[in-house]
């Protein structure tokens, strides 16, 4: 089937049955040979599309992200014609670019120094290697901003299934990394050596689907906005080994320059529900405030900057009594006398900004129980208040080993 098939539905659709065929059992080498030509015309978004598809009618990721290879693989001949993404430096898809080239290099000169090592397990080259895997494992970085800003805006626009499998892949990575360190400091060099070998295909791999697939989908569905607020987002992140260009400059204001409020902004799905409130990072409507406090693990306080006490948080269980009484009241009065210069030293050292916390714990009744004050400040450094976070960690300070899966 290798006739070109210009209705585009009817090509996903057929291309989405072929890799029904490869999770069933069917070979590459079987399908190409019967819809290769099909496979080739297919762009990189309508590859991705047809992962969603796929999600959308109930595959698992997991199923599609075990054969995730495979799926490139049939596509691989159409993919390699396809030119990389082109953008300015300062775009966070050149600055994703240019760690993937860093990236590649660095694997070159690892598996370099790995294969001497081999030879000379004892000697320098082991702490080279050392040096070198942790840099490598900054490429985390990357993934992470991947998954907190690329894709949050890729589900805005409906598309989850393939950031969903990139993101477990990602996970594989990280093991991978762990196990080539314990590897480092236990195992024999030959060990090391397959280790290496199939940690970094994995990662090239990666790097073929980021520039093929998930670039060129991720620049057709977002717009200057979507892009500014991911560039403005990043450096919290961080970078793996490079500094992002500035020529980049998004054009928001319809005039060519840049809006610098909307740089901040979020994708209006992203935090629009009706009658919220918009807060920093999100926005919450008045009773899901109210149940976020009632159900923390913790009791606060609130005291603002004239010792008004003006919020407590009405948990299950108290760990010390509040009653609405109090509020409008002078903390200084809801103390016993033989702690209000302690109550009262705290609250000075905060208003001059001395210090910035304080913290206390106590048996009682047979728990361990932890207090602790912080200072609220504004974005000018301005004293705002005090919060009061009173804890009962008595289950906490008996935890021991791991536990990662929920039971």
């Amino acid at each position: 089937m290798s006739e070109h098939i210009n209705n585009v539905t009817q090509r996903k659709n057929i291309l989405k049955n072929v890799i029904r065929q490869l999770h069933e059992g069917r070979t590459v080498e079987d399908v190409k040979a019967e819809f290769g030509g099909l496979a080739g015309q297919a762009s990189s978004t309508e590859i991705a599309e047809i992962e969603q598809m796929l999600v959308d009618e109930g595959m698992p990721v997991e199923e599609i992200q075990r054969l995730c290879d495979v799926h490139v693989a049939l596509y691989k001949d159409g993919l390699d014609d396809q030119p990389a993404p082109e953008t300015i430096p300062g775009h966070p898809v050149h600055t994703f670019r240019a760690e993937n080239q860093v990236l590649e290099r660095f694997l070159d000169e690892m598996q370099a120094t790995l294969q001497k090592f081999q030879a000379q397990p004892a000697g320098p080259l082991a702490q080279t290697l050392r040096f070198q895997l942790g840099q490598l494992q900054g490429i985390d970085r990357h993934y992470v901003r991947k998954e907190h800003l690329l894709f949050p805006y890729l589900e805005n626009k409906g598309f989850q299934g393939p950031s969903k499998v990139m993101w477990g892949i990602h996970d594989q990575i990280r093991s991978g990394l762990k196990a080539f360190a314990r590897l480092l400091d236990q195992g024999p060099a030959a060990a090391l050596t397959v280790n290496l070998e199939d940690l970094a295909s994995t990662m090239r791999e990666m790097v073929y689907k980021e520039d093929k697939i998930l670039f060129p989908t991720s620049l057709e569905l977002l717009d200057e906005k979507a892009w500014a607020a991911i560039r403005a987002q990043e450096e919290e992140i961080g970078y793996f080994l490079v500094s992002p260009g500035s020529q980049w400059r998004p054009k928001l204001n319809g005039n060519g320059t840049p809006d610098p409020a909307a740089l901040h902004a979020l994708e209006p799905a992203a935090v629009s529900v009706s009658g919220a409130l918009p807060l920093e990072t999100g926005a919450l409507s008045l009773e899901q405030i109210r149940l976020i406090f009632c159900n923390l693990p913790v009791d606060i306080t609130f005291v603002d900057e004239n010792d008004t006490v003006r919020f407590f948080s009405q948990t299950r269980e108290r760990i010390f009594e509040r009653t609405p009484a109090i509020i409008g009241r002078k903390v200084q009065n809801c103390h016993p006398p033989q702690s209000l210069a302690r109550v009262q030293q705290i609250l000075d050292d905060f208003r001059a900004g001395r210090k910035d916390s304080a913290e206390f714990w106590i048996q009682m009744g047979g728990k361990f129980i932890h207090i602790r004050y912080f200072a609220v400040r504004d974005a000018q450094a301005a004293y705002r208040g005090t919060v009061e976070v009173t804890q009962d960690v008595t289950s906490i300070r008996a935890l021991e080993g791991e536990r990662r899966l929920l039971s």
